[in-house]
């Protein structure tokens, strides 16, 4: 049985959009790999990238890793007309920005994600990243300073929040997700079970220098065929970083 996008709406709505709320989506196969010869689309269907799309729709800003951007062929992101629609009904702009976060900055201005974007993209980086880097793509994105050495992700959400962008969706990579696991700032995954067993090399959808334990809670369940979509947010006890 296919998804219904109405229900989705319904399903993955936050109550409050003006409290900041960071989501992170990924996919991963029974036995946990996160990619499929080495992108994570491969493991998908149409029922998650209905979720995939219907994440986007609901969100203020995406926020992708700038090796994702490379290893999954990212191009200029645009909402489709019914979705872009339905955002304007709902009061919220018709396209929404993405923001990349790198530290090296080893981004060309001329690619796509910035050439294509509906709306003008930010970069997301560090006080020590390249000056030079720094000024190109400052040419094509807004380019945010969060953290001296490394890119602190409790300085990035408040700064988004600051502009607006509240609901943060993250689309990953496994780094920049354990970053996030690390600084304590995800307040939901949103997890597609693909019914598949991978093996091989393929990485977990985090990845970081210490194990540390973040308690979430079960939202929502929901099946479409044997794919398995889940909804997590952080236990009530544990307080969002602002």
């Amino acid at each position: 049985m296919m998804l219904d996008r109405d229900e989705l709406i319904i399903r993955y709505r936050v109550p409050d959009r003006t409290l900041p709320h960071l989501r992170v989506n990924f996919i991963a196969s029974l036995d946990g790999a996160a990619t499929r010869e080495g992108v994570s689309g491969g493991l998908g269907n149409a029922d998650d990238r209905l979720v995939f799309d219907t994440l986007r729709m609901l969100a203020d800003v995406i926020v992708v890793g700038a090796g994702t951007v490379r290893a999954e062929g990212y191009v200029g992101i645009r909402q489709g007309p019914a979705d872009a629609a339905w955002r304007v009904r709902h009061g919220l702009p018709a396209q929404l920005p993405v923001a990349i976060v790198s530290s090296r900055l080893d981004l060309e201005p001329s690619h796509s994600l910035f050439a294509d974007a509906a709306v003008r993209p930010l970069v997301v980086t560090h006080a020590a990243s390249p000056l030079r880097r720094r000024a190109e793509l400052a040419e094509v994105a807004d380019v945010l300073v969060c953290g001296e050495d490394v890119v602190d992700p409790r300085l990035m959400r408040a700064e988004l929040a600051r502009r607006g962008l509240a609901q943060i969706l993250c689309e990953g990579g496994p780094n920049l997700f354990g970053a996030l696991i690390d600084a304590d700032c995800v307040d939901e995954l949103c997890l597609t079970v693909s019914p598949v067993l991978e093996g091989g090399p393929a990485g977990r959808i985090s990845a970081g220098p210490a194990a540390i334990t973040r308690e979430m809670s079960l939202l929502h369940v929901l099946t479409a065929g044997d794919m398995l979509f889940l909804r997590y947010a952080r236990r009530k006890a544990s307080s969002p970083t602002a």
